[in-house]
């Protein structure tokens, strides 16, 4: 697998660990901050802080993702990068300082549209976060771009901690749900201060013009990005307008946030895997290019065996986060951590067409999203409620995944091997068979993940997934070897 065995490769594959480890500390630091927070505010104020912060966090990553791919590509590819990181840098700040604006005006409409009157006062809060997590992000950008992976492990680390640590002392102080949105702002506040400091001064210094196509690839991939926003938080969104309480809408937010780990790996993968292809096509290396994007859907396969096993174990995982007034989530949990594995497929196969100069194409597979999902929200919801959102998300996610990775492999004749396929699926129905019929009380939960996740890959080297060349290289990668790796 070229992920492994080549030097770019091991590259991008260690950069991964690296950020991948960093974000991992979000939905470890989430879990015990989430804990926390259900119990000091209940499913009642734990949904109205989970509205603010959805509302919030879609307007971030709207605006993000005008700039976060073609930010990564350009950097990737420019010979001088501080133009190009400067005129983001810059940008961003203006259109952040913007989006906080608007949220301010439209803080009260929004609230008399979900009937809570407090919502408006907490939007506003929450809004002043929106230019500091931009330009932050923007800095973060620029930094993976140039291939600085440890910089930008460091500085989203940094992020996670602060938040976990500043909310729980501000709540406990008894601000309550403002402050846990001063904790927020808080931890982008952070992220910001350490990416500036690891890319260093001067980036909003008047540089020279950048003739590229930023703002074409950028407004594309922001409609692209736009359709998994509202793809990705429209079942929260219709089940509270439907009908649902703030209560249910806590109870589906909770199961959402234990849903998060696939997605936080798709974004750090796809991420270096956009800057890897990108620096391959410009230096005209196309079968090399193919070969990583062949193994990177490969990769998206041999995650079917985690979303098994955390759906197998749901109502224990939740009963031990949550508590048991947030038990109705478990079964809402087992449905959307699948989703969130589909997710996955999907945006690798659009960060590979991102990658080939076809930023169009992105829109092409996520703008139908939306579409299926209102309809199947609005006919869904009222029957099932929260199973008939959840379950809408699954469906929707897999048709996409599977149209993405069919538009793969009309560009490059590139598709995920059918056997990797098939040992993920009997891998993920014998470790999520076990995790379901394995009992186990409170925190020992965790333990039988880890168990259960080593005997995945102990599963897939038995049914003969991983080559020998393969395991030499892993072993290298983890000792931090620098000598090649010999294959046979």
């Amino acid at each position: 697998m070229g992920l492994l065995t080549t030097t770019m490769g091991r590259r991008m594959m260690d950069g991964t660990a690296r950020i991948f480890l960093a974000e991992l500390l979000f939905p470890l630091t989430a879990l015990i901050t989430t804990g926390f927070l259900t119990r000091q505010l209940g499913p009642q104020g734990y949904g109205l802080l989970a509205l603010t912060l959805t509302t919030i966090i879609w307007i971030e990553s709207a605006i993000n993702s005008f700039f976060t791919k073609a930010t990564i590509k350009f950097v990737g590819e420019a010979d001088d990068w501080k133009p190009v990181g400067a005129m983001v840098i810059r940008l961003s700040l203006k259109i952040g300082i913007a989006a906080m604006v608007l949220v301010w005006i439209l803080a009260a409409p929004l609230s008399a549209l979900f009937k809570e009157p407090d919502l408006a006062f907490y939007l506003r809060v929450c809004a002043l976060d929106i230019p500091l997590l931009c330009v932050g992000q923007a800095y973060r950008n620029v930094l993976i771009g140039r291939g600085n992976y440890r910089a930008g492990a460091a500085a989203r680390a940094g992020r996670w901690l602060v938040r976990m640590a500043l909310v729980m002392v501000l709540v406990q102080a008894g601000f309550s749900i403002t402050g846990a949105l001063l904790g927020v702002i808080g931890s982008s506040l952070a992220e910001l201060l350490l990416s500036r400091w690891y890319l260093g001064a001067g980036m909003f210094v008047k540089q020279a013009p950048v003739p590229l196509p930023i703002q074409r690839y950028g407004a594309l991939l922001f409609l692209s990005s736009i359709c998994l926003i509202f793809f990705n938080g429209m079942d929260l969104f219709m089940l509270k307008i439907l009908g649902g309480t703030t209560a249910q809408a806590g109870i589906y937010s909770a199961a959402q946030s234990l849903s998060l780990l696939p997605g936080l790996f798709s974004w750090t993968f796809s991420s270096l895997l956009l800057a890897t292809l990108s620096r391959q096509l410009a230096d005209c290396q196309q079968e090399r290019a193919r070969e990583l994007a062949r193994d990177a859907l490969r990769v998206t396969m041999l995650l079917l065996p985690v979303a098994a096993i955390i759906a197998g174990a749901a109502p224990e995982i939740v009963g031990v986060v949550f508590g048991a007034a947030f038990l109705p989530a478990g079964p809402l949990l087992a449905l959307l951590i699948v989703g969130a594995v589909s997710n996955v497929m999907l945006m690798v196969s659009i960060t590979i067409m991102t990658a080939a100069g076809l930023p169009a194409r992105t829109v092409t597979f996520t703008a139908p999203l939306v579409l299926l999902a209102l309809v199947g929200h609005l006919v869904l919801i009222p029957w099932l409620g929260q199973q008939g959102a959840a379950l809408v998300t699954v469906v929707v996610s897999s048709l996409g995944a599977i149209a993405a990775g069919a538009g793969v492999y009309a560009l490059w004749k590139v598709w995920p091997p059918v056997g990797t396929f098939l040992r993920s699926l009997v891998v993920g129905l014998v470790v999520g068979a076990a995790s379901m019929l394995w009992p186990t009380p409170g925190l020992f939960v965790f333990a039988k993940l880890i168990v259960l996740g080593m005997l995945s890959l102990l599963g897939y080297w038995w049914v003969g997934e991983f080559r020998h060349g393969e395991l030499a290289a892993a072993r290298s990668l983890l000792l931090r070897k620098t000598e090649p790796v010999q294959l046979t």
